[in-house]
């Protein structure tokens, strides 16, 4: 499963931004709208304009706010035209202008002739600046794919993985069920954002779809409701069927909680054994009710090991096997 490497032109950004309730302009640079974008943190120009231009780097877009404009107007225009040339030969896909300012002449033809888009937006800064950020974290954010049924189960985001045939699709369709409901069945697109949360989705063409052994496809959406499915959830879970092997030893307690690398950021799984008689919905299903219970403190294998381990030391007396009336009834 590779991870896929995105960009986006400076063009795509444009016009993904008007969806987005804020507007950009092309002021100049027209030329170079396929310029591509590969940081999704736009950066201030700050001290780069004097000289300290190091930290600018190539695939960022360059934000010029009230103070860098009002710095470039005390310049003269030679000394202007340097700094301008200096600044764009780091790579700046382009330059974006905020709070509707009125960008210098130099600015407009030095972008021009290097083809650098200069936008423009009614934005303040410290506003464009988040719009932004949260629009290219999303076109930008690194992407794989998986096979397997991604479900929300109880609020949670479960990924159900193994190899082909082992029960995915029958499960996750028990479970929707169950009153359950489906993201992606058989491909599922995951991405990661803000460097910590993983999001799955469906691929548009099977979006609702299943495909059960012995029935073929199946829209869920049109046999259980509108209520079946979502379009995306967080995934926090990660479930992998494996068939049955006698010769191995398998978690008993689950003191121990294992992870699943996805994009780089850890996130819980637990290996459950396939074989004949064993109900895999109710037991994903105690496993995310239990895994729920574990995110609030509360776990009942370390209570009952740390019970143990009282009794051991003699710190706690041991209860007499001994039901009461009522427990009896």
């Amino acid at each position: 499963m590779d991870v896929e490497i995105r960009s986006v032109t400076v063009g795509t950004m444009v016009e993904s931004a008007r969806p987005a309730a804020f507007a950009l302009d092309v002021v100049a640079g027209h030329a170079g709208l396929r310029r591509s974008l590969t940081i999704p943190y736009p950066q201030k120009t700050g001290l780069a304009l004097a000289g300290f231009d190091a930290s600018l780097q190539p695939g960022r877009l360059l934000v010029f706010g009230e103070s860098e404009l009002q710095y470039l107007t005390t310049l003269d225009a030679a000394a202007r035209r340097r700094v301008i040339e200096r600044v764009f030969a780091r790579g700046i896909p382009c330059v974006l202008v905020t709070k509707n300012q009125e960008p210098p002449k130099d600015l407009i033809e030095a972008c021009d002739r290097a083809e650098i888009p200069l936008l423009r937006t009614t934005l303040t800064t410290p506003l464009a600046i988040a719009k932004l950020t949260s629009l290219l974290d999303d076109q930008l954010a690194p992407r794989m794919h998986f096979h397997g049924v991604l479900l929300d189960i109880l609020g949670l985001g479960v990924l159900i993985t193994g190899e082909s045939g082992v029960g995915k699709s029958e499960c996750g369709l028990e479970l929707i069920g169950r009153g359950h409901r489906l993201v992606s069945d058989d491909i599922v697109d995951v991405r990661r954002r803000a460097e910590s949360v993983i999001i799955g989705t469906s691929p548009a063409l099977t979006r609702y779809h299943m495909e059960v052994r012995g029935i073929g496809l199946i829209n869920v959406k049109d046999l259980f409701g509108v209520a079946s499915t979502r379009s995306s959830k967080r995934v926090e879970l990660v479930v992998q069927f494996e068939r049955w092997d006698p010769t191995r030893e398998y978690e008993r307690l689950g003191l121990d909680e294992t992870y699943f690398d996805i994009l780089g950021v850890p996130i819980s799984t637990m290996q459950m054994p396939v074989a004949p008689g064993r109900n895999l919905a109710i037991l994903v299903e105690v496993a995310v009710r239990n895994h729920l219970l574990r995110s609030k403190g509360q776990s009942a294998a370390q209570a009952l090991a740390a019970r143990l381990d009282r009794q051991l030391r003699g710190d706690e007396p041991e209860e007499d096997d001994v039901l009461t009336e009522a427990e009896e009834e």
